[in-house]
């Protein structure tokens, strides 16, 4: 899954720096930042909780 929502987010991204995608907030080519770092928030949030839905062993 985390591989899965890294592709797209990088597809996003060069997608963005092409040809700014026109979203609010990410009208302009610089605005690719912004979707490096939800996708490294949203990264960090399903590793956490895939580690605390899983039992531990032992």
């Amino acid at each position: 899954m985390t591989k899965l929502l890294m592709v797209f987010i990088a597809i996003l991204v060069v997608i963005q720096v092409i040809k700014p995608l026109g979203w609010p907030g990410l009208r302009y080519r610089r605005d690719a930042w912004k979707l490096a770092v939800f996708g490294l928030v949203a990264m960090v949030l399903l590793i956490t909780l895939t580690a605390l839905i899983q039992p531990s062993a032992g």
